[in-house]
């Protein structure tokens, strides 16, 4: 039902997922500042994200952050997470009932996971694909999920798509999403040829608004 990569790259964090569900990016994504980064998905309980993220900033290591938030909590096996903190350091879990075909995979600074997958291996192509990429990490993320849709992806077709980074600005500086769509990780891309070159600008307009760039808009007049 979904594939995801998250990552860390220069001190910022990053995720982008896809899925045949509508509006994959609203539940599975989980983002803090100097943190780390936590998807939460397969039978996706949103509310692991935050305490994987509470267990990162207390100082526990992502594998210790797992154990911490499972342990005792009801229904884990039905879920899926992958976990990337500020070092790099990442890990994954996928309870036993981990929906279809499914797979895991971490290389240094991410970890991708994935449920009802064409294939066990997509996880560990979404990973390679990253660790090859050169760019943005937005640019990064996308190649890396477009690789494992050209892999084979889901069993199925998908249907949406999301990618969201932090910086340390206290927002997302990115967050764009496709919630249902035929080509969920094209569009994608589209939004983000549009938005990454405009990203920086937004992110001193919410920091320093007196010294920041106009909108280049009908009815601007800086």
């Amino acid at each position: 039902m979904t594939f995801s990569i998250a990552a860390h790259q220069d001190g910022r964090f990053g995720i982008a997922a896809t899925s045949s569900s509508p509006a994959v990016a609203a539940r599975v994504i989980h983002l803090r500042d100097a943190v780390g980064a936590v998807t939460s998905q397969n039978v996706t309980d949103p509310r692991l994200g935050p305490a994987l993220l509470d267990a990162l900033a207390s100082g526990a290591s992502p594998d210790a952050a797992l154990a911490e938030v499972l342990k005792d909590r009801p229904d884990t096996e039905y879920r899926q997470l992958t976990v990337v903190d500020a070092s790099g350091e990442a890990a994954t879990f996928s309870g036993r009932l981990t929906l279809g075909v499914h797979g895991e995979a971490t290389a240094p600074h991410c970890a991708a996971a994935g449920n009802m997958l064409a294939g066990p291996d997509i996880p560990g192509i979404l990973c390679e694909a990253f660790t090859d990429a050169e760019g943005e990490l937005e640019e990064r993320l996308l190649t890396a999920l477009a690789a494992g849709l050209a892999a084979g992806g889901e069993a199925g077709p998908v249907y949406s798509a999301g990618l969201s980074t932090v910086s340390a600005a206290g927002w997302r500086d990115t967050d764009l999403r496709v919630d249902w769509q035929d080509d969920p990780i094209d569009a994608l891309g589209r939004l983000l040829d549009v938005w990454l070159p405009q990203r920086d600008d937004y992110v001193r307009r919410g920091l320093e608004p007196a010294a920041s760039p106009g909108y280049g808009v009908p009815g601007d007049d800086r």
